[in-house]
């Protein structure tokens, strides 16, 4: 990942790269990762994870 700083614009960069990381899902896989998980919760998370992928995915190709 690259963000270019324009006109020393600070700022407006960083705003830029959490936004990237908030995409993909950086700051979620750090906040999992900073407690034990064990397996079968682990498992309903992304079943629960996935079901909620599947839904948001059939909504949005049932309006197109």
């Amino acid at each position: 990942m690259e963000i270019r700083v324009n006109g020393n614009d600070v700022e407006r960069a960083l705003k830029i790269l959490k936004r990237e990381l908030q995409k993909e899902s950086l700051f979620k896989e750090i906040k999992q990762r900073s407690y034990y998980e064990k397996p079968s919760v682990k498992e309903k998370r992304k079943q629960r994870e996935a079901r909620k992928k599947r839904m948001k995915a059939f909504r949005f190709k049932k309006r197109t």
